[in-house]
């Protein structure tokens, strides 16, 4: 059976969630749904890769002024830093700039989870007018983009400019990192499209209606810095961590687990203890004495019938309460081998002990 797809790609990038449409005799046709069926990371854009490559192309007076840097960085090992002059403008148009561009062209229809983060330097400039850091342009040739987030004075704000509305603003705090994640469906229907936006972690606007995007065009994404030309001081913003996925749980920084607690170094001694239960080494220490050994070859039934018969018992030693060879106990044992009893006596008694013990055996045989 051959496999025909028919799933097309969005700006450059592959739709994933391909749907079976039908069955025909010898193919297995499939289709794509529009906005990606399944949940993934479609897109990212935070310059982990050491340079711009990740985005379509960029609009700088210099490369100075859209700079790949390592600090300071809000995750993973570089961000973006965009500075604006007064008077740059790379593409002869209204306002200065200097801005990334990243061809998403969401189409009609389709709803994303967006990603990133924000650090306005601690001279950013306060004035009274624009400064977009962040915007989904239209494809068309002017007027104000249909999704914009920006400063004014002190304040940064959302707008909505389709619907003159600036649905979220809060204050501006320069030298850390603010976090965005926006959640949009992209119609120029407000019965239809929708944004809803989180800030460091908190819902700051719930869902709501809103034209997303104009009528018969795409949108596009531009960061860096983009301002009115009358602001006169240098301008500059971080941006890092930027991704696009169709799941709210694929833009969540994921913590790593909790390490484990280390393990006890002491442990693996006390699992060694069962070795004291074979006794192996203490059964070792046991020293057949060669004249011990010698007396169990002249046999006396009645003076001496418990005693092994033969050294190789010895080595079945269980305990310290089984008697040693020769009848003296473990501890006696230790002693005689030093030349004294348990009690303190000479070891000539137990040699003048055993001689009589052989001339009474010999006085019984006659």
């Amino acid at each position: 059976m051959v496999c025909a797809t028919v799933c097309q790609t969005s700006h450059s990038q592959p739709l994933r969630g391909c749907l079976l449409k039908a069955f025909v005799p010898g193919w297995l046709v499939m289709w794509c749904v529009p906005g990606l069926a399944m949940a993934g990371v479609v897109w990212r854009g935070d310059f982990e890769t050491g340079d711009r490559s990740q985005y379509s192309s960029t609009q700088m007076v210099n490369a100075n002024r859209l700079q790949v840097v390592t600090s300071p960085v809000a995750e993973g090992k570089y961000a973006l830093k965009a500075t604006v002059y007064q008077g740059d403008d790379p593409i002869n148009a209204s306002g200065n700039r200097n801005e990334l561009v990243y061809m998403s062209n969401e189409a009609v229809g389709s709803e994303y989870y967006y990603r990133w983060k924000v650090m306005f330097a601690q001279d950013f400039p306060s004035a009274d007018t624009w400064q977009l850091f962040t915007q989904w342009h239209h494809d068309g040739c002017c007027g104000s983009p249909p999704v914009e987030f920006y400063v004014k004075g002190e304040e940064i704000r959302l707008s909505l400019p389709g619907t003159n509305e600036i649905p979220w603003r809060t204050k501006l705090t320069r030298g850390v990192w603010h976090e965005f994640i926006l959640h949009a469906k992209w119609s120029p229907d407000p019965k239809v499209g929708f944004v809803e936006l989180w800030h460091n972690k908190e819902l700051v606007l719930p869902k709501r209606g809103a034209m997303t995007m104009y009528s018969g065009q795409r949108n596009y994404l531009k960061v860096g810095l983009y301002r009115s030309d009358t602001v006169r001081p240098v301008g500059v913003v971080y941006h890092d961590g930027f991704m696009q996925a169709t799941a709210l749980a694929d833009v969540l920084e994921q913590k790593p687990d909790p390490e484990p607690p280390p393990v006890d170094a002491g442990t693996p001694v006390d699992a060694g203890t069962p070795v004291d239960a074979g006794s192996p080494e203490d059964a070792g220490t046991v020293d057949p004495d060669p004249e011990d050994a010698g007396t169990s070859q002249e046999p006396e039934p009645e003076a001496d019938a418990g005693t092994p018969t033969s050294p190789v018992d010895a080595g079945t030693d269980a305990g310290p309460n089984v008697p040693t060879p020769g009848g003296i106990s473990s501890e006696d044992g230790t002693a005689a081998q030093s030349g004294c009893s348990s009690t303190g006596g000479s070891a000539a008694a137990f040699a003048l002990l055993g001689l009589m013990g052989l001339a009474g055996y010999r006085r019984r045989k006659g």
